[in-house]
């Protein structure tokens, strides 16, 4: 029979995953973790090799990256305070449901904020790893079951079609979430589709503030939703400063697969002869276009602030958030933090939690 996990203890349980995946950047005397890691540490070291050798674009350091990005968010503090938001009724599912999750594989992890919410909140869930990204969330989930033995009749992972299911959360394309909606319409869904981010900047940043941009850019090389691919730039602005500021980038090159994605689109805009910008291994092209290719940067210039707030307003559904000094009205991301979102910054700003406590 299924047994009563109170909420506190899925708390401890994630908080110490936490501390599990925080190894890599901190040290930590925990008497439990240091079981854990007479168990797991060989194997996390494994998984993440095996994660890297799989998928070209996670290479080691985006891995660590988003590990430590995760391992940070899982601190008991932060959980709580994120949990704090809603009233205890939330969490008191007790295994009564069944969520499937259907994960992107675009970026590390990128699935992982779904997964922790439907065990957070008493849910069994069901998960659908990414092809792309199928060597981590599994191996998490593994030691999560190691420090609280009732998650383990609490998740399953599904190798093919998906089945006896309450509600679904899925994540991919535009064209994948054409297949979502027919597929998973019947049931309570959460599916999101492509969306991308943009950055606001005012002409007076100084060279930190680009620097840290440019981690909002090239970040897991540009393939996540909260990456920064178009820049509203005011009037006059001088491009040269973007490419002064992100010079410390220039390793991404040494990525093959962004290398190609870097030839291959400058030998097309060469081809069409299109206007472009390019340092070596980035290019920035005035485009309309929020959504911009691996490699390639979309910029555009505006005059007024309240033009530039409609623009936004219309592009609405496009955007995951908005990067620049969050001083002002239009930015809602502060420069170098939009990979590195709060446990309540929700993807597309639906509320996970309160959509759970729905089913």
């Amino acid at each position: 029979m299924q047994g009563n996990l109170s909420l506190e203890a899925r708390i401890e349980a994630f908080s110490l995953l936490g501390k599990f995946m925080l190894q890599h950047t901190e040290a930590s005397k925990d008497a439990a973790l240091q079981k854990l890691n007479d168990f797991f540490l060989d194997g996390y070291h494994q998984a993440i090799l095996e994660a890297s050798l799989f998928n070209g674009w996670f290479e080691r350091n985006q891995l660590l990256s988003a590990l430590e990005s995760w391992g940070q968010n899982l601190r008991k503090e932060n959980i709580e305070a994120w949990l704090q938001r809603y009233a205890p009724g939330h969490f008191n599912q007790n295994g009564n449901k069944t969520v499937a999750i259907v994960m992107a594989g675009n970026i590390p992890l990128v699935g992982f904020h779904d997964f922790v919410s439907v065990l957070l909140t008493g849910h069994k869930v069901l998960v659908k790893p990414s092809s792309d990204d199928k060597k981590l969330i599994p191996f998490l989930a593994q030691v999560l079951v190691a420090i609280e033995r009732e998650f383990a009749g609490r998740m399953l992972f599904a190798d093919g079609k998906m089945t006896d299911f309450d509600a679904v959360i899925a994540t991919g394309s535009n064209n994948s979430a054409r297949y979502f909606e027919q597929y998973f319409g019947k049931y309570p869904h959460i599916i999101r589709k492509n969306r991308t981010s943009v950055a606001v900047l005012e002409g007076d940043e100084n060279q930190e503030q680009l620097e840290k941009l440019g981690e909002d850019v090239f970040t897991y090389y540009g393939l996540g939703c909260r990456n920064v691919t178009k820049l509203y730039l005011p009037e006059g602005f001088d491009t040269d400063r973007i490419f002064k500021a992100f010079f410390k980038f220039s390793a991404v090159s040494d990525n093959k697969k962004y290398h190609n994605n870097y030839e291959y689109h400058r030998a097309i805009y060469l081809m069409e002869q299109q206007e472009f910008l390019d340092n070596g291994f980035l290019m920035l092209k005035e485009s309309e276009e929020t959504h911009a290719p691996v490699s390639v940067l979309h910029y555009s210039f505006y005059k007024q602030e309240a033009s530039l707030q409609q623009t936004l307003q219309e592009k609405a559904k496009e955007l995951q958030c908005i990067v620049g000094n969050t001083a002002h009205a239009l930015p809602d991301v502060a420069f170098g933090e939009a990979q590195h979102p709060k446990l309540w910054d929700y993807a597309d700003k639906i509320d996970t939690l309160e959509f759970l406590h729905r089913v």
